[in-house]
This record gives structure tokens, C-alpha cells and sequence, in this order.
């Protein structure tokens, strides 16, 4: 594990700064930018690991490598790694003041990469009370509120996948076509009409694709659904070597979606992803009897770590997460909605309609 970089002025760790887009020291300020030569001393590029090679022998590459303390709360089950002699009073990821001391264990995998934040808190406040003010139908006090004193940044473990597919499929491919079908309305009249039928045909064909950094979160302290939504990370083109100083001053969160299980995760993505891919290949309108045979080779996999700002909030007895993205900013969440705000709007709509059937009559 590469080295500290003290500050040159007073001797401290240096610590990222998402504003400075630099490390900076937490005491008396002083910037020192991140640049090539730092870069040389943590070594290569980020590397793909062989992912059936770290399967079969699964003590590998393990360990962090470094002091750190964790702790798990007894709530959302959610472990947190401090690196530089933190401590915490409650949990970052649902506020519960429930939590204790986790056995450090050797067992992690070692984080080998990550992306490090490039949206500052100042920049994410001001968007997360643009979203609040865009939920019309949220009750006034939330609004009012805006909740972002609760405000954590956070390095959430993620895994990411790569693999070569060839696909071979077979299906029956449907062709529509219209009759033109005579019949009596309810009249007595006589009518025509067109009639769709369906020609099926047997269809075959290829597929080669290959999956680049496929992300799998590891994550339990957010939710999966909110974490969609502010996806993708630019992990092809903008991670770099994992680091401390990257993580020092912020909450990291450990893996309890480990390699095996992200694994098959990613395993049931890809098929299903395959067969969209196969499914837009057959011709014609319609389709049915898909049947897909895939080879996968080349599997790949890192551990890296993403920035993501957090605000959780409780409103009268439920939680709620507001999640975005640390480097894009792109923001996902849930709100409570305000009843009496909606009921208003469907009275509103409908004395609208009413009011424009009098006028066209």
C-alpha cells in the first residue's frame, strides 16, 4: 500500500478535497495538487482481475493494508471503515445512534481502484434543494426544510465486470398482414374492417457483444433501485489507483455483497441483456420461442469504490434516502407525498374538464 503524503507546511495526512479537485490538508489548508508523478508512485493503471482465478482461490488479494476501525449498525446492517481514527456517534447511512464496534477482518477484498469525488458538498446542497423544490406534490414543511444539514459523503464499494459473449439463437418470427373482413354494426349496417394476422417464419442468427465494466453494487447502507438511477460512474475512462488519501475525512463502506454473489448477479444481467440484444435481431413485427445458447469468456472484475452524497431523513414514521452521484451529481430519491396537495389537484382537473365540455357544447 502506497505511502502517506504529508502536508509540507504542517506535516498532517492530506485528505481529497471534491472542491480544489486536489489533497489538501484538514488543518491549515494548504493545497498540494494530485498530479502524474504521485500517480507513478501508486503504480500501473487500474488492472482487471481474472475473475475465475480470484474464485478458485479465494484468499488472494485480500486485506486493506492499512489501520482502519469499522463499525456496524444494528439497524441497516451497514459496515463503515474509517482510515484515519474517526469515530462515529451514528450511522451515516440511517442516522440510528444503534451501532458497535465490527471485528477488523482480513478477509475484504482490496479495494484496487476508485473514483474519486468531483462534486463538492456546496455544489450538491444547492442541488438537492432544486429537487426538493420541483416535488410539487411534497408536503410544505419538507420543502421548507430542504434536510440537507443530514448531508454525508460516502465511498460505496462497487464491483465491476467485463466479459466476452457469443450468442447463438433461434426463434419464430412473426409478419404481419391485414384481411379486409365484412361484418353488421349495431345498426344493422354493413361494414368492413381490417383483420391483423400474424405469418410466422423460422428465424436464426449470431451475436457477439462484449460487457465493459458492468457495475454491481456491494452496498446494503443504500438502495439498490436509487442507486440506478444516479448510475452510470465513468469507471472506463476516470478511475484511478486506489489510495488513503482519497478516503481519509470520508465514510467507506464495507462489501457485504461479496465476489461470488456479484458475480452471479452480474451472471443474470448479462443473459437478460443478451437476450434483449438477440430478441432485437429477429425480424419481422413480432416474435416468439426465443431460444438463446451463450458462450462467455474473458471474465473480469475490480473492486473500486464510488462517491455518492447521502441525505436520510424521517418523516412521520417512515425513512427516506436521497442519493447523487459525487462526480456527476446526478440526484435520485424519495419523498413523502401531501394528500391533501393531491386531492386538490385531481379537484382542480376535474372542474378543468367540466369547464371545457360546457364551453365546446
Amino acid at each position: 500500500m502506497v505511502g502517506k503524503h504529508p502536508c509540507p507546511e504542517c506535516g498532517a495526512n492530506l485528505e481529497w478535497s471534491p472542491k480544489a479537485q486536489s489533497l489538501q490538508c484538514p488543518y491549515c489548508g494548504t493545497l498540494v495538487p494530485w498530479n502524474d508523478a504521485q500517480r507513478e508512485e501508486l503504480g500501473s493503471a487500474v488492472v482487471e482481475q481474472d475473475l475465475m482465478v480470484a474464485l478458485q482461490n479465494p484468499e488472494a488479494g485480500r486485506g486493506w493494508g492499512q489501520q482502519r476501525r469499522e463499525v456496524q449498525c444494528q439497524n441497516c446492517r451497514a459496515i463503515s471503515v474509517f482510515v484515519d481514527g474517526r469515530t462515529a456517534q451514528r450511522c451515516d447511512f440511517c442516522g440510528s445512534p444503534a451501532i458497535v464496534a465490527h471485528e477488523e477482518r482480513n478477509d475484504a477484498i482490496t479495494p484496487q481502484s476508485i473514483l474519486p469525488f468531483k462534486i463538492s458538498d456546496g455544489q450538491i446542497r444547492d442541488r438537492i434543494r432544486q429537487w426538493y423544490g420541483s416535488r410539487w406534490f411534497a408536503p410544505n414543511k419538507l420543502k421548507n426544510a430542504a434536510l440537507t444539514d443530514t448531508l454525508k459523503g460516502l465511498y460505496l464499494p462497487y464491483w465491476t465486470f467485463d466479459a466476452h459473449v457469443q450468442a447463438v439463437w433461434q426463434a419464430e418470427a412473426g409478419f404481419y398482414y391485414y384481411t379486409t373482413e365484412n361484418y353488421r354494426d349495431a345498426n344493422g349496417n354493413s361494414q368492413t374492417r381490417q383483420v391483423r394476422h400474424v405469418r410466422w417464419e423460422y428465424a436464426s442468427g449470431q451475436l457477439a457483444h462484449f460487457f465493459d465494466d458492468a457495475l454491481v453494487p456491494g452496498t446494503v447502507g443504500v438502495q439498490p433501485k436509487l442507486l440506478r438511477k444516479i448510475e452510470p460512474f465513468p469507471t472506463t475512462t476516470d478511475l484511478q489507483p486506489y489510495t488513503p488519501e482519497f478516503v481519509r475525512g470520508w465514510t467507506v463502506e464495507r462489501y457485504q455483497v461479496d465476489l461470488g454473489q456479484a458475480a452471479q448477479i452480474n451472471m443474470q444481467e448479462m443473459e437478460s441483456t443478451v437476450e434483449q440484444l438477440c430478441a432485437s435481431q429477429v425480424p419481422g413485427d413480432t416474435y416468439r420461442n426465443l431460444r438463446v445458447q451463450c458462450q462467455y469468456q474473458g471474465r473480469t472484475f475490480k473492486h473500486t469504490l464510488m462517491p455518492v452524497w447521502l441525505v436520510g431523513y424521517t418523516y412521520g414514521s417512515k425513512n427516506y434516502q436521497i442519493v447523487a452521484n459525487g462526480y456527476t451529481g446526478q440526484i435520485a430519491g424519495e419523498q413523502p407525498y401531501s394528500w391533501v396537495k393531491i386531492m386538490l389537484a385531481v379537484v382542480f382537473a376535474l372542474v378543468i374538464g367540466v369547464l371545457l365540455l360546457t364551453a365546446v357544447r
